[in-house]
């Protein structure tokens, strides 16, 4: 299914010489990246500072803007981080915890780095509550989550694809409890975002997060921010900077003047090296388009699944491929060392505890390359004691 997809592996230097089995971990690098980033030292060296009025200052919104042809946002929706966490921490410094409203509700599978942030919002008052997983590990039971969303939450900090099982999320059921009850849902669609279909506009969700490293191929250092409009004049980050004022080169002292929507969650100065090369990998997926990424996905996870079964090496992931990310994990006795074995032999994947070595196909990953994992992987574990 869409082999033609295959005519795009030209494009990723890095497949010339290894079978890439990693893009829900660090996206291929498009070779236009060379390109796009020769453009930003170039601009850097002939027109100085005269790039800030040139295109740079609008970068964070202009290449959102890319995001927001991928995500179904209204442009200006989207503003560009250094990553996730800035862009969390930016948008929780908008909110009061100091009230009734204080419950922070998330699952229990969450990305790490997210739940730092969350348990660091008690020191300002918030209450948290962690929603356990299945007993498989896979999910969190819907109803479960949703019971745990009730008048006293403030917000909803949930993955739309788990990275450790990549079990997706039913995002449109969270997003509909926490409005009947007045809280707002923070979707991270880190693990989502170019692979599996996000339609925020239809969504109705407050906000979401994500970042470029993974399925966009867009690299590290670009991390962004979706705020719904009807939301993002009503709120006032602390955690601010001067790229959020209304007249930043004015150089006002004193209270801030809040700029536009499409400005006031930023902070200082831009990370514009990494917006060079991340807007590389956004425009080839909105080429592609997801929904056509997503089928290629499908079809080639669901090859890894039936090779695996053949070769009677146990995998982690939902079975129902309707509830699959692009990801499928071998989970074996000794993950970490058969990934090491793999990597030696240029297969590139990777390994998470709980969860084993992640094999991700992309777009531009073919059905041998997925096969070739399989068997070699097989091929390893025969000599492995206690395998």
């Amino acid at each position: 299914m869409h082999e033609n997809l295959l005519e795009w592996r030209g494009e990723f230097p890095i497949l010339e010489r290894s079978v890439y089995m990693i893009s829900n971990s660090l996206g291929a690098m498009p070779r236009s990246v060379f390109t796009s980033m020769n453009a930003f030292a170039s601009t850097w060296a002939t027109r100085g500072v005269r790039a800030w009025h040139e295109g740079w200052w609008e970068m964070p919104v202009t290449v959102g803007d890319i995001l927001c042809d991928i995500l179904h946002a209204p442009h200006g929706s989207i503003s560009m981080h250094q990553n996730v966490s800035i862009a969390e921490s930016v948008l929780l410094s908008a909110f009061d915890f100091t009230g009734k409203r204080n419950k922070i509700v998330y699952e229990a599978l969450n990305f790490p780095s997210v739940m730092y942030i969350m348990e660091e919002q008690k020191r300002r008052g918030a209450r948290i509550v962690e929603v356990a997983g299945d007993a498989e590990g896979l999910g969190v039971p819907l109803d479960r989550l949703l019971a745990a969303i009730d008048e006293e939450t403030l917000l909803v900090p949930v993955s739309h694809v788990l990275f450790r099982s990549a079990f997706i999320q039913d995002a449109a059921a969270i997003v509909r409890r926490a409005h009947e009850v007045g809280a707002h849902v923070i979707l991270d669609v880190y693990q989502s975002a170019g692979t599996v279909p996000v339609d925020l506009t239809a969504l109705n969700v407050d906000f979401a997060v994500g970042g470029s490293v993974k399925w966009l191929c867009g690299g590290p250092g670009a991390g962004y921010l979706y705020v719904r409009p009807d939301l993002a004049e009503k709120l006032h980050p602390t955690a601010t900077g001067w790229q959020a004022h209304a007249r930043p080169f004015a150089f006002e002292p004193g209270a801030m003047d809040w700029g536009s929507p499409a400005f006031r969650f930023l902070n200082g100065t831009p990370h514009i090296p990494a917006l060079y090369s991340a807007q590389e990998g956004y425009k080839i997926v909105r080429s592609i388009g997801v929904q056509t990424i997503r089928e290629r996905s499908l079809h080639l996870t669901d090859l890894l699944l039936a090779e695996a079964a053949e070769a009677r090496i146990p995998t982690r992931c939902p079975p129902d491929r309707n509830q699959r990310g692009g990801t499928v994990a071998l989970a074996v006795p000794q993950a970490e060392r058969l990934c090491q074995e793999l990597i030696a032999r240029e297969i590139i994947v990777d390994y998470r505890p709980g969860s084993g070595v992640r094999v991700s196909p992309h777009f531009y990953s073919s059905e041998d390359e997925c096969r070739t994992v399989v068997h070699t992987a097989a091929e390893i574990l025969r000599t492995l004691p206690n395998a």
